[in-house]
């Protein structure tokens, strides 16, 4: 029966506690018990706050009980990754470079939300050092791994967050992408991820990756994702890039009817090259829509390679966001990332400027690919999960993460919603995840085709 707890949805959690069949305080000791369980195997979360989230659980379940939930998620167990500020818990952005000995008195605005809307803190996941790669390992959390097998990496750098969704260890996650930082884990480890609109949900302090940075929902379904979209999209005023409201939360209007929808896919970008299990498993998937009353269309070119753009704007970032610290501290760096400093220290001002008029140009040439198509649908890796404890496959020639990612960093650049969904599995049994594409502003749209999707083509977790 804890099993079967751990791995309800919030929507499911908030149906029985209004019905008075289950307490967020048992819904909160199973996921406890989860971590308990999987978590010395897996390493998905790097703090466990189980005193605070009970007390928090039983406060909910008062609330509960006088019929007054705080709000949408009130008493659903939930994560927060470790790049993200959370009030009364050190954020440690995977680095020793971080001083814990500090006040954390602040909460992000996704975590502020989380709270205002009763959900219960479990604590804080793994993520790579300042999340600049896509896998999940550290020097200071050492290495997390795939919950469909322990000896590939679960992608990253959200890792801990995809795991701890996968493994029930809560039913909502709050990752971050600021080059497929959410959809690579989502899709090497079974479980939906969203990166919205850029802007949509608020952030502070800002990254320092600029507007490539986003956070997000990664859950076990799309309903999930919206009802976690709902709450984390509301404004905040310390973030000066946030979007307005929009009128009617996300989960409200999540009807799966894309009927009369036009749809492109594209088998690749940019001439990457793609595993043919995934390739064949996401054409399969696309043909799904067909089904469900969409126009899909086969198109051979959408963008041109973004790589060095992209890698110019990304590793400027990492080195200002590294020369903050004293150059006695930047010894402890991971050194994979100590090299993307270095790199990123000799881009010229002319160079960044360069990139900026790129990106620019590649996002008028999205704008105008959805004058005529509504999505696009993409595999969201070209490669199943690899071997944990490498930055990059063994077996490939790849110098960088954003080389083997070429389906996630260019709508980062463009700033557009995409969502990873799980859409198969390879003969070795590794989960393959299918990316939807919106326009600019489009997230109800990729939702709700994601939705379509999921209820088409229903995808079964695991239970370990």
């Amino acid at each position: 029966m804890v099993d079967d707890i751990a791995y309800l949805s919030a929507v499911e959690l908030v149906t029985l506690y209004r019905a008075g069949k289950l307490s967020p305080v048992e819904a909160t000791e199973a996921a406890l018990q989860a971590i308990d369980r999987h978590n010395p195997r897996f390493n998905a979360f790097c703090l466990v706050d189980r005193d605070g989230a009970l007390a928090q659980a039983r406060r909910s379940e008062e609330r509960w009980q006088r019929n007054a939930p705080c709000g949408l998620i009130d008493g659903v167990p939930v994560s927060i990754k470790d790049l993200v500020l959370t009030k009364g818990m050190p954020t440690l952005r995977g680095s020793r470079l971080v001083d814990p000995a500090q006040a954390w008195d602040d909460d992000a605005p996704s975590a502020a939300r989380l709270k205002e809307h009763g959900a219960v803190i479990l604590g804080k996941t793994t993520t790579p050092e300042f999340g600049w790669k896509g896998v999940t390992d550290s020097p200071l959390t050492g290495i997390t791994r795939n919950p469909w097998d322990a000896g590939k990496t679960p992608g990253g750098s959200s890792g801990g967050a995809a795991v701890a969704a996968a493994a029930g260890m809560g039913a909502l996650h709050i990752g971050t992408d600021g080059g497929g930082s959410i959809r690579i884990p989502a899709s090497f480890s079974g479980i939906v991820g969203f990166k919205a609109t850029f802007g949509r949900v608020p952030a502070f302090p800002l990254s320092p990756f600029g507007s490539l940075a986003n956070v997000g929902p990664m859950t076990r379904t799309v309903a999930d994702a919206a009802l976690m979209f709902s709450v984390i999209s509301r404004p905040d005023p310390r973030d000066c890039y946030t979007l307005p409201v929009e009128p009617a939360d996300y989960h409200e209007t999540l009807n799966g009817n894309i009927a009369g929808w036009r749809i492109a896919y594209a088998p690749t970008l940019a001439g990457a090259k793609v595993d043919p299990e995934i390739a064949a498993s996401v054409a399969t998937a696309a043909k799904v829509f067909e089904t469900l009353g969409a126009k899909v269309e086969l198109v051979e070119h959408v963008l041109d390679s973004s790589l060095a753009t992209f890698q110019t704007h990304w590793f400027g970032g990492a080195a200002f966001l590294v020369n903050q610290f004293p150059a006695e501290k930047q010894k402890l760096l991971d050194p994979g990332l100590a090299g993307v400093v270095e790199m990123g220290r000799r881009i010229s001002l002319m160079d960044h400027l360069a990139a900026v008029k790129a990106r620019e140009a590649m996002g008028t040439a999205m704008n105008r690919f959805h004058q005529r198509y509504d999505l696009l649908l993409t595999p969201t890796m070209p490669i199943p999960a690899f071997a944990a404890g490498h930055d990059f496959p063994p077996e490939g020639g790849d110098k960088q993460w954003s080389d083997w990612t070429p389906f996630t960093y260019p709508f980062n650049l463009t700033r557009q919603p995409a969502i990873s969904v799980p859409c198969g599995l390879t003969a070795a049994g590794l989960p393959i995840g299918l990316q939807i594409v919106g326009p600019l502003y489009g997230d109800r749209a990729v939702l709700n085709a994601a939705r379509a999707f999921e209820q088409g083509r229903p995808f079964h977790h695991p239970t370990l």
